[in-house]
């Protein structure tokens, strides 16, 4: 009988590592659970053989005692394991279609602290699982179903290590610049996060020909994501003014997102990143339906942008599978979020900043223009908007998780967000620039000019160096 208990959340299983659903035990029935059903979703092994799942993880310390459990369930179930050591997430799904497996499992906790971890899924062509394959894992979990299920002798799975995981995906991410083009004669500043990306970012970027500042490259399984890569991206900034760099690029953990930053030390975040490449694929007609496809935390400006490039934006509720699932119905080719997940379908069938970032780089060398040439970053409408904390999804009545913005009379809008974990409501205002539009908005709050929030700013926070004031009448 099914389980009503629920482990998987908005991408996949995430949690503090060896605390509950994120240890040893759990990852091993995971494992057996994720083994049988994607078994009995194929019918027959895509190799012909035997059926094998690869696991991929990032640099966290609790990887190593995660990926052991989670491959000792699936083995014990009669399906191999290939091992492909750390890579980032993009390069796992690549992996997984590439080795025509029948699953791909990445252990990560993304953008999170170290002592976190996760388990995301993979189908065998690369895209995330649905919501009804996650619940029959989840079931088999919790579940008895399969208790007596053991195979036996040699029909046990069996582990192997591939040594050119890294070397696929690094031609996998250099396809998707064009031919004939190199980076020769670009200096840039990556910081990897000391995460996935320590190895494949700095080997596509050389291999190109850039002349290379490598920051966040040595982990050593306690320090992803600790004061560097995209979940520190002042740091960034800093490196790229100091060097005198022409472009700078910040991977999360997993590398699935990406942030950049121009050669005056500006932060190009994922609203900037679409706006360019969304821009620049209009003008080649690549750019399929001339449609690009975001959420509703994305600023209003990108809308505005697109349009005026002859395009259009499709906006769907807050998370990257709900940019793909849109990508895939409505069959286009590029979309993401404002943090920096980005999908070039055409490319990759999940969120990759590598890729995300050699598209960037390849608009300018097109165009022959610097990153903050004007015209190039969209005009974003003035925004404020601190988080406020410890509120649940039902504080503000009427608006649903994900659910649409709230437009105002005067070409603005409110665009909502709820999150859990923590229990936090997101609230920021938009609207036209300050001389098209009153001064003091209705709840007596004081609009600056042409702000630019971070997605993790607050009250105070200095964003694009101006700072975020809050007055209330």
């Amino acid at each position: 009988m099914p389980h009503s208990k629920r482990i998987f959340g908005t991408d996949g299983v995430r949690g503090r590592a060896n605390i509950e659903p994120v240890t040893a035990e759990t990852a091993l029935r995971l494992g057996r659970a994720a083994a049988h059903v994607f078994k009995n979703l194929h019918g027959q092994a895509r190799n012909r053989v035997r059926y094998r799942i690869v696991i991929g993880k990032d640099t966290r310390l609790s990887g190593y005692m995660l990926e052991n459990a989670i491959s000792s369930g699936i083995l014990s179930m009669g399906v191999d394991v290939v091992f492909i050591g750390p890579l980032p997430t993009p390069g796992v799904a690549y992996v997984t279609r590439s080795l025509r497996a029948d699953a791909g499992i990445v252990i990560t906790a993304s953008h999170n602290p170290y002592d976190d971890n996760g388990i995301k899924f993979f189908r065998p062509d690369g895209f995330k699982l649905d919501d009804v394959v996650e619940k029959q894992i989840e079931d088999l979990v919790f579940g008895g179903e399969i208790e007596n299920i053991r195979p036996t002798a040699n029909e046990i799975g069996k582990a192997y290590r591939i040594e050119d995981a890294i070397g696929r995906y690094v031609e996998h991410a250099k396809a998707s610049f064009p031919r004939g083009m190199t980076l020769e004669g670009l200096r840039i500043v990556a910081d990897c996060g000391h995460g996935a990306a320590y190895k494949t970012t700095p080997a596509v970027l050389q291999e190109l020909g850039a002349e290379l500042i490598v920051f966040g490259a040595q982990p050593n399984g306690t320090n992803i994501n600790h004061e560097c890569g995209s979940m520190h991206p002042e740091n960034l900034c800093q490196k790229v003014r100091e060097y005198r760099a022409d472009i700078g690029i910040a991977h999360d953990g997993d590398a699935d997102r990406v942030l950049l930053c121009d050669e005056n030390g500006q932060l190009i975040d994922g609203d900037d990143i679409m706006a360019i490449a969304s821009i620049q694929m209009l003008a080649e007609g690549t750019l399929r339906n001339r449609t690009l496809v975001t959420t509703v935390m994305s600023n209003a400006g990108l809308r505005v942008a697109v349009e005026a490039a002859g395009g259009q934006v499709l906006v769907t509720p807050v998370g990257d599978r709900h940019v793909i699932d849109a990508m895939l119905e409505h069959d286009l080719n590029f979309g993401g979020e404002q943090s920096g997940h980005l999908i070039f379908r055409d490319h990759s069938t999940t969120g990759d900043g590598l890729v995300a970032a050699l598209q960037i780089l390849s608009a300018m060398k097109t165009r022959g223009q610097a990153l903050s040439k004007p015209g190039t970053l969209l005009d974003p409408l003035s925004a404020v908007g601190p988080q406020r904390e410890g509120a649940d999804e039902n504080a503000l009545r009427g608006t649903r998780r994900g659910s649409g913005s709230r437009q105002t009379r005067r070409g603005g809008r409110h665009p909502p967000r709820g999150s859990r974990p923590p229990a936090l409501f997101r609230h920021r205002t938009e609207g036209p620039p300050p001389d098209r539009r009153p001064r003091h908005l209705s709840d007596g709050t004081v609009v600056g000019r042409n702000l630019r929030l971070d997605p993790t700013a607050g009250r105070g926070d200095v964003v694009r160096g101006r700072k975020v004031e809050e007055m209330k009448c």
